[in-house]
C-alpha cells in the first residue's frame, strides 16, 4: 500500500512538471505610465538644455503650474456632442492636466509643493466624482482618466504622504475604467484609442493585469482598422467587433475614401486634427506597454510611420492629390506626434524628415486634453 501511494505520488509529480504551467503575471513598474524613472530623470539633468529648456519654462508660465491652482470637482460631469452642454467637462480636462503638471514639477524640482498641490486638486476630484454622462462621456473619461492616472502614478510612486491614495485608485476602478475599457469599436477610431491610453494607465496605476491585457487586445485591434497599409488588400480592415463589415460601410465608415494608401487614417477625410489625436493615443498606449515589457511600437512601427510621415508632408505644404478628400483635406495636425517620433526615430533609427520638420515646428508642445508636456517628457530621450 505504501508502495502504490508512492508511486501515485510520484506520478502525479511527473504529470504536473511535463504539463505547461500558467506563467506568472511580471509585477508592473512604477511609475510607469507614459513616463518612467529613466525618462524623467534624463529630463532632469537636460533642463538646461534645448529643446528641454524651452519646454520646462513654457510649462512653469502655464496656468496649470500655479501653486495657487484650485479645482473645481464636481460629482456628475455631462458631457454633449462639441461641448454642449458642458458641466464640468472642461473643468475637469483642466484639472486633470493641472494634476500631472504638479506632478512633473514635483519631480523635476522635488519641491513638495508641488506634489500637495498636485494631491489637493486628486483628492478633490476623488471626494465627489460618481459619474460622467452625455454623448460624449466616454471620450471626456478618456480625456480626463490619462491624465489623471499619470498624475496619480508618479505622486505615489515617488512622493510619500498621500493618505488619500486609495479613495483615488477606487475613483478610477469604479468611475473611470469601466466606461474606458470597453472600448467603441463602431465609433471614429480616435475615441477608442483615446480611451484605450485612459485604460492602460488606470491597469498599470491599479496593478490590474487583466484590464491591461485587455487594452492591449483593444488596442491591437484598432491599429490595423486605424492605419491602412497596402499588405491589407483592397479595403481597410474592420474593427473587431464592429458593424462596418462591407465595402460600403468600410468607405463610409472612412468618410468616403475609396483610394487607399500606405499611411492613410480611417480619420484622414474627417480631418487631420482628430487623426493626430488617433497617433497620439496610440503611441501612449505603446509607450506605457514599453515601460511594462510589451513591445507594441514593434507591431506599430510600419504603420506609424507611414502615417507621419503622409501627414506631415501635407501639412507643410505638399499639394494633395485629387483622389485624396477630394482635393481638400481638412489640415490642422496640431503638436501631437512627439512621442510616435521620438519612439521611431530616436530609438528605432527611421529616417522620418516630414515629421521632423513638423515636431520641431511646434516645439514645445503645451497641455490640452489628454496631451501634456511631450517634449519635455520625451524629445530627444533615449530612455
Amino acid at each position: 500500500m505504501r508502495l502504490a501511494r508512492a508511486l501515485a505520488a510520484i506520478m502525479l509529480v511527473a504529470a504536473t512538471l511535463s504539463t505547461p504551467q500558467p506563467a506568472q503575471a511580471a509585477a508592473f513598474e512604477h511609475p510607469g505610465v507614459l513616463v518612467s524613472r529613466g525618462q524623467l530623470d534624463f529630463v532632469r539633468a537636460n533642463l538646461g538644455n534645448e529643446p528641454w529648456k524651452s519646454a520646462w519654462e513654457s510649462l512653469q508660465r502655464s496656468s496649470y503650474a500655479s501653486l495657487t491652482y484650485t479645482a473645481t470637482p464636481r460629482a456628475v460631469v455631462e458631457c454633449g456632442m462639441y461641448g454642449n452642454p458642458d458641466h464640468g467637462c472642461s473643468e475637469e480636462r483642466e484639472d486633470a492636466n493641472a494634476a500631472y503638471t504638479h506632478a512633473l514639477q514635483w519631480y523635476l524640482t522635488k519641491d513638495s509643493r508641488y506634489a500637495k498641490k498636485a494631491i489637493e486638486i486628486m483628492d478633490a476630484w476623488s471626494a465627489v466624482i460618481t459619474d460622467h454622462t452625455g454623448s460624449n462621456a466616454p471620450l471626456q473619461t478618456g480625456f480626463a482618466g490619462a491624465n489623471f492616472s499619470r498624475a496619480a502614478e508618479l505622486i505615489k510612486h515617488t512622493y510619500t504622504g498621500w493618505t488619500q491614495a486609495g479613495r483615488f485608485a477606487n475613483k478610477l476602478r469604479n468611475v473611470y475604467l469601466p466606461t474606458v475599457i470597453t472600448g467603441m469599436p463602431n465609433h471614429q477610431g480616435n475615441w477608442e484609442l483615446i480611451m484605450t491610453d485612459a485604460a492602460i494607465g488606470i491597469a498599470v496605476h491599479l496593478d490590474d493585469r487583466a484590464s491591461f491585457d485587455r487594452a492591449v487586445t483593444t488596442w491591437r485591434g484598432r491599429l490595423p482598422a486605424y492605419i491602412y497599409l497596402e499588405t491589407d488588400g483592397a479595403l481597410p480592415k474592420a474593427p473587431p467587433n464592429s458593424k462596418h463589415n462591407t465595402r460600403a460601410e468600410l468607405i463610409e465608415y472612412w468618410h468616403g475614401q475609396t483610394t487607399f494608401v500606405n499611411g492613410l487614417t480611417q480619420e484622414t477625410c474627417r480631418d487631420f486634427g482628430h487623426t493626430g489625436w488617433g497617433l497620439a493615443a496610440m503611441s501612449h498606449v505603446a509607450e506605457t506597454a514599453r515601460h511594462q515589457g510589451v513591445a507594441l511600437f514593434g507591431a506599430a512601427k510600419d504603420r506609424l510611420r507611414h502615417a507621419m510621415e503622409f501627414h506631415s508632408r501635407l501639412q507643410l505644404g505638399a499639394k494633395p492629390p485629387s483622389w485624396l478628400c477630394g482635393g481638400a483635406p481638412i489640415l490642422g495636425l496640431g503638436p501631437n506626434l512627439e512621442v510616435p517620433y521620438n519612439a521611431l526615430h530616436q530609438r528605432l533609427g527611421f529616417d522620418l524628415p516630414h515629421t521632423q520638420t513638423w515636431v520641431q515646428q511646434k516645439r514645445p508642445v503645451g497641455a490640452a486634453r489628454f496631451l501634456a508636456w511631450e517634449t519635455l517628457t520625451h524629445a530627444k530621450n533615449p530612455h
